[in-house]
């Protein structure tokens, strides 16, 4: 509305008929797109965007694995889809992963997390020689280049399970559901 009306007295004093600088004094209003929205899923939504992944095909494993890590350790689109078989130890139950500003933070990795992802790793496709963990499931097999994609599956996701998004993204608004203390590392 500011802007308008900022507009429209900037027009009117190229035509003449306000003085010049007027549109200056209009106050600004302080306002964050988004910013009264809730951020995040309730528990139930986050266990009905889980059940969404149910099945035993090899796609549905994967989203399961997806949306686990997204919801239980708090990790971005981008940390998933750059996540590689090296970075998954095992032994140790923990998980490395190197966020934004490439600082490498060691996770642990929750059980049920684990199993998902091992049951998908059990199935994916062994066509494509990437060391990333996750492949698109669309021939030809190939890593998620970047989180757009991850957001895009969990945006189906979230319309399969009859979910509302409550804001904008398509990854982001799982990470903080259900289990809020699971990633305390994460800045919002």
């Amino acid at each position: 509305m500011t802007t308008s009306l900022r507009a429209f007295l900037r027009y009117l004093a190229v035509k003449g008929r306000c003085r010049t600088g007027l549109a200056d004094v209009v106050p600004g209003f302080a306002s964050w797109r988004l910013a009264d929205l809730p951020r995040d899923l309730a528990a139930e939504q986050v266990n009905r965007l889980i059940a969404a992944c149910d099945g035993e095909v090899v796609a549905r494993r994967r989203d399961r694995a997806i949306v686990l890590l997204l919801v239980r350790l708090g990790l971005r689109a981008g940390d998933v889809a750059q996540l590689r078989l090296d970075d998954i130890e095992w032994e140790t139950g923990s998980l490395r992963v190197s966020g934004k500003s490439r600082y490498e933070v060691r996770l642990p990795l929750p059980q049920d997390v684990g199993d998902a992802i091992a049951d998908y790793l059990a199935c994916r496709p062994s066509t494509c020689p990437s060391d990333h963990v996750f492949l698109r499931n669309i021939a030809p097999f190939r890593p998620f280049r970047n989180g757009d994609g991850i957001s895009s599956l969990v945006k189906r996701l979230m319309q399969r399970a009859g979910i509302v998004a409550p804001s904008q993204g398509g990854a982001r608004p799982a990470t903080h559901g259900g289990d809020r203390d699971a990633a305390p590392w994460r800045s919002a």
